[in-house]
């Protein structure tokens, strides 16, 4: 069956909320890392759709197509975005998927709206400690600002940032597409990064009381956190898939969304 992706806006407290629906079937909620958009999750998108799932992709504000606040958001103001994306389709019960700063929204969207969820998959959710966010701020805010330069040499600088986050990549159309994501979000790209370590994620996780999964594969920089993730919460389903980085959708979308399939049918 051939799927059409119908993409559509809405006026959110940001602003204009970019979104796509692919596919017909049990809906998925799809929130993306930081700095990055729906876009991440394009490889999986028809696969899904495939098996009978319709995909809900959205532009957390400030990235992709969405507009960008002005001020730093918390995760509770992407959370509620996320809301004024179920209620316009009319949703009653939504599954839930998100990776990275996904993670964090969709763990508090399952906390705080337990009524309007189904199932719960936490992607490489960030479970640091104070020390591992603010060492990971500082190495983020070293970068440079992408100043732009007649030569065009401070693409190549941003092209370099992100080979230096994604040790071990192999797939490069997902590195294009980040480099593009990081471009999009422009000097607010730290954003989804602060409101992500402003957030307790300790404590969300322990209130989850919807059936949830942690996804995780051992080349994601952060699979350390997935671990600690699954000994906090044992009695969550936890799979992983082998190697890869945090490009996993786009470097092994059979298996990834096989999982994500799996656990949401």
């Amino acid at each position: 069956m051939q799927h059409t992706i119908k993409k559509s806006y809405i006026d959110s407290r940001f602003g204009q909320l970019h979104f796509q629906v692919f596919g017909d079937g049990k809906p998925l909620i799809m929130c993306h890392q930081s700095p990055s958009s729906l876009e991440m999750f394009n490889s999986a998108y028809p696969v899904l759709a495939s098996l009978g799932i319709q995909c809900i992709g959205i532009d957390t504000p400030g990235y992709g197509q969405s507009d960008s606040p002005n001020e730093q958001p918390e995760i509770l103001d992407y959370v509620e975005s996320v809301i004024d994306v179920i209620e316009f389709l009319n949703l009653e019960k939504v599954s839930l998927l998100g990776h990275h700063t996904g993670a964090c929204i969709v763990a508090e969207l399952s906390v705080i709206r337990p009524d309007i969820v189904d199932k719960v998959i936490l992607n490489g959710p960030p479970l640091l400690s104070l020390e591992e966010r603010e060492g990971m701020m500082e190495m983020i805010l070293k970068a440079p600002p992408l100043t732009p330069k007649e030569d065009g040499s401070h693409l190549l600088d941003l092209w370099k940032k992100r080979m230096n986050f994604t040790p071990g990549w192999t797939d490069l159309n997902a590195m294009q597409r980040g480099v593009i994501q990081m471009l999009r979000a422009g000097p607010n790209d730290i954003f989804g990064f602060r409101a992500a370590f402003n957030q307790d994620l300790e404590e969300l996780i322990m209130n989850i009381n919807r059936p949830t999964m942690i996804l995780t594969n051992t080349g994601d920089d952060i699979y350390f956190a997935a671990l600690r993730a699954k000994e906090l919460r044992p009695d969550f389903i936890f799979l992983e898939l082998e190697k890869g980085t945090h490009d996993i959708v786009d470097e092994q979308p059979e298996e990834w969304s096989s999982a994500v399939f799996n656990f949401i049918k």
